[in-house]
């Protein structure tokens, strides 16, 4: 499929060059879309007195896995069960999943019975519980070191907690919330507001800054690797590119430039140098983030199978639920409610595969280093599909309804996903021999 772009953006961007493959398709010519990282030595002036200073990740993890079914964890399920430990607190839809991403080691998830759990993946035993919300948890995350989790519910009640003393460091109450994030280089939180605002918070001590946008609800939101800019989309179509010190938008894509529709989700690569956002109008734009320029367009392909509907009626039944990039070739993934997997090549701006589920996409996670592509659906089924091929490597069942959101560990050993059966699952994946 030939992929679209703006006018306006084709005059003002150069053509992308187009990659050789052979054999089983390695990569053999790496494109640069940018000009290269950010410098990082001025990053903490950038965001005033934040020290973001880069951790050293650490290798590994010094606990070992127990990975077989624990006593007193629920592990019965009806037809197929894949996972090996199920956490089962939740007394209603678990809506989020995130793992913390030092060690993966842990896991905090958010849920429709306005609570939200810390709790250890080799065996599902509890740490704490993130108490005092009073409204559906449908955020949460772990800072950039793993010292501080962060959980959100749909009113707007941001709380924080040190994770090693269990006790809640910081508060905040703002509008209706539509996403959080943590920066990922400090402790800083921010979070899209149903008023358009964004916010950004140092934490503990509170200092705040907003991002005012349109009048309408700011839908989705990513900070750029470098720590310095952050994307966020409205539902009035546009999408912002904040200076994150200055507190002014650097880019505004708004009318053919930018969407249709609402955004649903958005996405940057792994240098920042590109950003993809996906909307219910059931488009893909992919956007230089220096230049704020669309360079293409991604739509879906008719599928046959589809049910024969009114061409409005088809379309408003459809949208962009999900997507990224993959880390080792020029591919971008776009997960759609209809259930498309749409695998597309950025160099030649075509559809490379085309992936059919039987229900809709909820989430797609890459694998790190990989041309793997992770989705989740709401038949409450896990796929892996190889994007070279298109083929789906295989599968993990276990939940008895819709998944609603899904972690996968940094090394690819384990899947965390939950859903509106109220539970969360462990999936251990097989791991090639070294």
């Amino acid at each position: 499929m030939e992929s679209e772009s703006e006018s306006g953006a084709a005059a003002d961007t150069p053509p992308l060059e187009t990659l050789s493959f052979h054999g089983d398709e390695e990569i053999i010519e790496v494109v640069e879309l940018d000009p290269g990282p950010p410098d990082p030595d001025d990053l903490a002036q950038e965001m005033e007195d934040v020290d973001f200073e880069e951790e050293e990740e650490e290798e590994g993890n010094e606990e070992g896995w127990v990975l077989e079914p624990q006593e007193g964890v629920v592990g019965s399920m009806e037809g197929p069960d894949d996972s090996e430990v199920t956490f089962a607190l939740h007394s209603a839809s678990v809506f989020c999943v995130s793992l913390d991403p030092k060690t993966n080691t842990l896991a905090v998830t958010g849920g429709e019975d306005d609570k939200a759990f810390v709790w250890r993946l080799s065996d599902g035993e509890l740490l704490f519980e993130c108490a005092g919300h009073k409204d559906s948890v449908t955020c949460a995350g772990f800072s950039h070191d793993s010292t501080l989790v962060a959980t959100g519910d749909m009113s707007g009640l941001l709380k924080v907690w040190q994770v090693d003393t269990k006790e809640e460091v910081w508060s905040f109450e703002a509008g209706d919330l539509e996403w959080m994030e943590w920066h990922p280089r400090a402790p800083v939180l921010l979070a899209g507001t149903a008023d358009g605002n964004t916010w950004m918070w140092k934490v503990p001590n509170g200092d705040c800054k907003t991002f005012q946008g349109p009048n309408c609800p700011a839908t989705c939101g990513r900070v750029l690797p470098d720590g310095k800019r952050a994307v966020v989309g409205y539902e009035d179509g546009t999408i912002r590119i904040w200076d994150l010190k200055q507190g002014s938008p650097i880019h505004v894509l708004k009318g053919t430039e930018g969407h249709q529709g609402p955004l649903t989700c958005v996405a940057t690569n792994q240098d920042g140098s590109l950003i993809l956002t996906g909307s219910v109008d059931c488009q893909a734009k992919l956007v230089s983030a220096t230049t704020g320029k669309v360079v293409g367009v991604f739509r879906p392909e008719t599928v046959a199978t589809q049910p024969s509907l009114g061409e409005g009626e088809e379309s408003e039944s459809n949208s962009v639920e999900s997507l990224g990039f993959c880390s080792v070739m020029p591919l971008a993934a776009v997960g759609y409610l209809d259930g498309t997997l749409a695998i597309y090549d950025l160099a030649t701006q075509t559809l490379r595969h085309q992936c059919q589920h039987q229900s809709g996409i909820v989430q797609l996670l890459w694998e790190a280093g990989t041309a793997v592509v992770y989705t989740c659906s709401l038949d409450g089924i896990v796929r892996l599909w190889d994007a070279r091929t298109g083929r789906l490597l295989t599968d993990y069942r276990g939940h008895t309804a819709e998944i609603l959101d899904f972690a996968l560990s940094k090394d690819a050993s384990l899947v965390v996903t939950t859903s509106g059966d109220h539970e969360a699952e462990v999936i251990c994946l097989p791991q090639p021999p070294e």
